[in-house]
């Protein structure tokens, strides 16, 4: 093995000094020139004053030199071929070695051309003929041992060293077995040049070499599926040893491989019927790891976008929103799995629906037409922020595609949810697993979880509030994933602020961006529409009816579905308000507040639509219409949990929980959510305290 030496920069000579050139003096011209020795080109440099001293090539000055004892003058550094020392003469071997026996092993991918006589070789015994015994050198070249060279017999499946005594011009190959004490063993591999993913159309059913990471490990009935990356894409590479048996077993998930094999079509997709595989080690696997890393990164760059409105609080979380795009995008390039857990009402699922679909075009680019099932998955979580049971649910999937796929953990996308305290018992149990999360919020944040995340992008951290939707933020950052998306979810934004009573000057502008196709009694129905279909669909993501009710597939349907369901809507509500309304309970507090409280574990229908926050905030809307112009807080309270909605009361929730923490002892207050809209826990038996506490508080809040 030879590498340009690094102290000479392959010249074999180092620079100690410069001298002035004596021909020239240090002009750099010619001292005299001989008009018919020049050429016409010549003649036309001399007349433009273009003419250079020939010794000195016109800079004036001479090196003054010596040869280079790192490579003895030779410009490169010579490696023993077998055990890597350095050399001094032109031989692969150094002295130690050549004087010992040399075994070649010959790869898989090689055939006749890299077959050499008189060089022993190790095989294994094929067969018995009366003539001799057949020996395969690889799975390609078969030789002879004729039984006149024999004087032992060995068996079937033996390993054997054969020397190569005779190659015929028929492509037999005559051996003589060879019994070595002392020897080495070289690896020979075929030197073909490295092939990249998007080049092996041109090769079909030709002997390639790619280089790249191993992503996926699927053992099928047949033969091993081995998923390879390199940094334009990734490629299926098939193995087959025994049906349904693992080949190539000490190959693992995350590791740097070299291929040989024939690339060909294999249901519609590119596939390497694979001859050879092994790890690569040391220089040569990082040499190919920062050759990956480093085109992935530069293709990960979030594209350029104009913001679909005009924002001062976008325009300021541009730089976090660049990079939670070049994260996801990065993630989809390297085909490590991601994960979109979003709280499950109209603002979560439009912020998530608009990512996905930016990313799914993307992942199907990179690992094929089903890579996502494999790589992505998008999951509601009831609660807005990370249970510990969605964590149990992510780490669970994620495990068993680890074990089963040999896949990377995945990147944990945190939408609607994700942006306090609550959030960190789950977390803590992610990273421990190696899961990467990164949040998309609007609620307000606490500054606890910013040190456990990849990135947080939220509102308040552009000096805005909950009023800006992640809605709105994920259709933007969808974008800057991918723009061809744009025309499909530009009204997404809108349907958030809807769905989230948004009064920011941003909601109207989203609004009245697509006021020419969805009038806002449309977007209140898409909203209704989708906080009734997630109640039912409990975790799942209801990918299908979720895009029909959104106008992302068919738009007869989505008028069907839309209308169905805002009509079982609407016949639940009423049918829960008719029950509800006559046992709310009203009082005044002392700085004006009209306060309204609902016990809906008696007085509301359980386990059916509208769950019980969304009976609150039914009531709520009521009660503002009832008490126009005045301030109103509302609160539905069952035997262990608490549920707020405010109109101009200036209340901060998470603050007001923290204080019950620390007031109530033995209260087990917990809770959180947005300034004015939030949900408190506690345990049953101090409801009565908690519930007069928190009434105090609000009795104290400012008023505007």
């Amino acid at each position: 093995m030879t590498t340009e030496c690094t102290a000479c920069k392959g010249t074999g000579s180092i620079i100690l000094s410069e001298k002035e050139c004596p021909d020239c003096k240090g002009s750099g011209k010619p001292k005299s020139i001989s008009l018919d020795m020049l050429s016409e080109k010549d003649i036309g440099k001399l007349m433009g004053g273009a003419m250079k001293c020939p010794r000195c090539g016109g800079t004036g000055k001479l090196s003054v030199t010596e040869s280079c004892k790192s490579c003895s003058g030779r410009g490169k550094i010579i490696n023993c071929t077998v055990c890597g020392k350095e050399i001094t003469g032109s031989d692969e071997l150094c002295e130690t070695c050549a004087k010992r026996s040399i075994v070649h092993i010959l790869g898989a991918e090689c055939d006749i051309r890299e077959l050499e006589a008189g060089k022993t070789y190790e095989g294994k015994v094929q067969g018995h003929a009366n003539f001799g015994v057949f020996v395969d050198i690889n799975p390609q070249l078969r030789g002879l041992i004729h039984s006149s060279n024999l004087n032992f017999s060995p068996e079937i499946g033996d390993k054997i060293f054969v020397e190569v005594k005779n190659i015929a011009p028929n492509g037999n190959i005559e051996l003589l077995p060879k019994t070595p004490k002392d020897y080495q063993v070289i690896q020979i591999e075929k030197q073909l040049p490295r092939r990249k993913t998007t080049e092996l159309s041109k090769y079909i059913g030709k002997l390639i070499h790619i280089s790249g990471e191993v992503i996926q490990i699927k053992q099928t009935g047949g033969p091993t599926i081995f998923t390879i990356s390199d940094e334009e894409g990734s490629v299926q590479c098939a193995a087959f040893e025994k049906a349904g048996e693992r080949a190539y077993p000490e190959i693992k998930s995350e590791t740097i491989v070299k291929i040989f094999g024939e690339p060909s079509m294999r249901n519609g997709g590119m596939q390497i019927e694979i001859r050879s595989m092994r790890q690569l080690r040391g220089a040569d696997a990082t040499a190919i790891k920062e050759q990956i890393e480093t085109a992935i990164d530069k293709r990960a760059e979030p594209h350029d976008i104009q913001f679909l409105i005009k924002s001062d609080v976008l325009e300021k979380l541009r730089p976090r929103m660049r990079n939670a795009a070049k994260l996801i995008r990065k993630a989809v390039f390297m085909s490590r799995p991601i994960i979109l857990r979003h709280h499950a009402d109209a603002d979560g699922i439009t912020s998530a629906i608009a990512v996905e679909r930016a990313i799914l075009p993307l992942i199907r680019e990179v690992g094929g037409s089903d890579a996502d099932r494999h790589f992505y998955r998008r999951a509601p979580s009831k609660a807005p922020f990370y249970e510990l049971e969605d964590v149990t649910k992510d780490l669970t999937f994620a495990l068993e595609d680890q074990e089963r796929f040999s896949q990377k953990m995945p990147l944990v996308v945190l939408m609607d949810n994700g942006a306090t305290e609550e959030d960190m018992p789950a977390m803590k149990q992610a990273v421990i697993y190696g899961v990467d999360i990164m949040v998309i919020d609007h609620h307000h944040p606490d500054g606890m979880i910013d040190k456990m995340v990849l990135e947080h992008v939220n509102p308040a951290y552009g000096g805005g509030d909950f009023g800006i939707t992640t809605g709105m933020i994920g259709t933007e950052i969808a974008r800057m994933i991918n723009p061809d998306v744009t025309e499909e979810i530009k009204h997404l934004p809108a349907v958030s602020a809807v769905g989230d009573r948004s009064s920011a000057p941003e909601a109207d502008s989203y609004k009245a961006l697509v006021a020419e196709k969805y009038k806002l009694e449309d977007l209140k129905s898409m909203a209704l529409a989708i906080d009734y279909e997630a109640f039912w669909q409990r975790f799942n993501d209801g990918r299908g009816i979720m895009n029909d009710i959104l106008n992302l597939n068919s738009n007869i349907r989505h008028q069907q579905m839309v209308k169905l369901l805002c009509e079982q809507a609407n016949e639940a509500i009423a049918e829960q308000l008719e029950a509800s309304l006559p046992n709310v309970r009203m009082q005044k507090l002392p700085n004006g507040v009209v306060l309204n409280v609902l016990d809906v574990e008696n007085f509301a229908h359980k386990f059916t639509f509208p769950p019980p926050g969304k009976t609150s905030g039914e009531i709520h809307d009521r009660m503002c219409s009832q008490y126009a112009g005045q301030p109103v807080v509302t609160i539905g309270y069952g035997p262990d949990f608490a549920v707020l909605r405010s109109r101009g009361v200036k209340m901060n929730i998470p603050r007001i929980v923290r204080e019950l923490h620390g007031e109530i002892r033995g209260g087990g207050v917990s809770g959180g959510g947005h300034l004015v809209v939030g949900s408190i826990k506690f345990v049953e038996g101090m409801r009565k305290e908690v519930l007069a506490k928190l009434a105090e508080k609000i009795g104290t809040a400012g008023i505007g």
